[in-house]
């Protein structure tokens, strides 16, 4: 993939429109996977977006190229000390420019700054782009945090220095 043809900027979201976009950026992960989420209540996430990844305990990326919201993740406390990361995704035509990883740095920076001693996350073994830049941010596997039915799923953790 070449990169995007303007650049990118990151915000939080933190508006009702921002919220729309991040509602149809998640849509747009389900869809690209291809997999019910249902066993995530993923319609109620949809629908409190706003509260489920708030500050200061969580949040809520988007990335635009111009108007257009091309990606975006989320964090969220999992358990005492531990955030999860979720919905990392960028739009296929964006895919393979770095922006995926710029994402995921923000959320490690934001989970250290927020004092999380770890971040967990679970991925499909088939999305090899994702495994491999979670490895390469030093992620490794981890036994099951929650139950997952799909197929092929690998559950993996960072531990944070928080003084980095």
């Amino acid at each position: 993939m070449t990169m995007p043809e303007e650049p990118y900027t990151m915000v939080t979201a933190s508006t009702p429109l921002h919220y729309q976009h991040a509602r149809l950026l998640f849509t747009q992960y389900q869809q690209f996977l291809g997999e019910d989420l249902c066993f995530q209540q993923f319609e109620e996430e949809l629908n409190s977006l706003a509260t489920m990844y708030a500050p200061p305990a969580g949040n809520l990326w988007l990335a635009y190229q111009g108007n257009e919201p091309i990606g975006c993740v989320a964090i969220r406390p999992k358990s005492q000390g531990v955030a999860e990361m979720k919905r990392l995704f960028v739009l296929p035509q964006a895919q393979g420019t770095g922006l995926g990883r710029q994402l995921a740095l923000a959320s490690l920076q934001f989970a250290r700054q927020a004092g999380y001693q770890s971040l967990v996350l679970d991925t499909l073994e088939r999305l090899k782009p994702a495994l491999a830049l979670y490895t390469s941010l030093g992620f490794t596997p981890i036994p099951a945090y929650y139950h997952n039915p799909l197929p092929g799923v690998v559950y993996l953790q960072k531990t944070l220095n928080t003084s980095s």
